[in-house]
């Protein structure tokens, strides 16, 4: 039985922009959009952190071409105050910029993703949050004479007040990393970013400063948004996703985390619309100052990157991808 497919509604897509590699993957980002759904009907804000606060150095993009570029793009650069996180732990951005959004439906996306589908395709359900199943067992760690990973995300749902028997995926083993409700926080999405993020930052920075006895020996960095993520996702009555938003890390989008493992891994299409846009002049002419792409996309070294793995027979872990790019000095990031 699939999912059902609730009206199309009208949403945001926020992604969090920096100088360096984040404003040149922004741009791919936007411009992914542009190209494959010249219709959409809501707003790309780039969020991106003010100085002051706990970003004690500026970090914003100050390249007046990347800027210009942006905004012909469609992309409106929203600026926000990281108070809680910033240098000290960056993943906290995707946090802390979601509050200053308009308070109406959003999806978060990594600045290292591409559009590659029709996002009207996908059967988003705003009311009832969901996120990234593209991710590995990172969290939380057995520990020899520690408590069980049950023990582990229970301490953690009974500090919320939140139930936890309900979040399991019986189908998995006891104590199984996947049979507890983990994501990656490559995508997220909601009816309120105002709601949703206060609320993110509530159970992250509980977690940060006044963990469960249980998780004393657990490192939580660079975890921490996956640790609360999906304790914040439950508490708004969201779960898993269905088969209604498998264009999602499917057709649709595609989360590629670095461009030697986007050319290792991913599909014909990803590597078609990447290089469809990163191919037009005006993109190129920025992009091509960003290391990784002039030697990946514009001096072909991801088709080589392309020969070395069967898309069909992939390494199961991404360590091992790595292990082969940086053997044969083909790792960038």
């Amino acid at each position: 039985m699939t999912d059902p497919q609730p009206a199309q509604q009208v949403f945001n897509i926020v992604a969090v922009v920096q100088s360096g590699r984040l404003q040149y993957e922004a741009l791919l980002l936007a411009a992914s959009l542009r190209a494959t759904n010249p219709d959409f009907a809501g707003k790309l804000y780039l969020a991106e952190p003010q100085q002051g606060g706990a970003w004690q150095k500026s970090v914003a993009v100050t390249d007046p071409s990347v800027r210009a570029m942006l905004a012909e793009l469609g992309a409106e650069i929203l600026p926000f105050e990281a108070v809680h996180f910033g240098q000290s732990y960056p993943h906290g951005n995707k946090i802390e910029a979601l509050t200053a959004l308009p308070d109406q439906p959003f999806l978060f996306l990594d600045t290292d993703t591409l559009i590659t589908g029709e996002l009207a395709s996908v059967g988003f359900d705003f009311a009832r949050p969901s996120a990234s199943m593209r991710r590995e067992g990172t969290w939380p760690v057995q520990e020899l004479y520690g408590p069980d990973l049950a023990a582990l995300w229970q301490s953690l749902y009974d500090r919320f007040g939140l139930t936890f028997e309900d979040t399991l995926d019986l189908d998995q083993p006891a104590n199984y990393w996947r049979r507890f409700l983990y994501f990656n926080a490559g995508w997220f999405f909601h009816q309120s970013p105002k709601a949703f993020g206060q609320r993110f930052l509530e159970y992250a920075l509980a977690i940060r400063d006044d963990r469960p006895e249980a998780l004393v020996c657990q490192e939580i960095y660079p975890w921490l948004d996956q640790i609360a993520l999906p304790l914040v996702i439950h508490s708004f009555g969201g779960g898993r996703p269905g088969a209604a938003l498998a264009g999602l890390d499917g057709a649709v989008t595609c989360h590629y985390r670095t461009l030697p493992l986007l050319y290792a891994r991913e599909s014909d299409r990803v590597v078609e619309v990447l290089e469809q846009v990163a191919g037009q002049k005006e993109l190129r002419r920025i992009v091509r100052d960003y290391e990784p792409a002039r030697l990946m996309i514009y001096q072909n070294r991801g088709r080589k990157v392309r020969a070395l793995f069967d898309r069909d027979d992939l390494p199961r872990r991404e360590q091992a991808i790595r292990f082969v790019l940086k053997r044969e000095g083909l790792w960038l990031r």
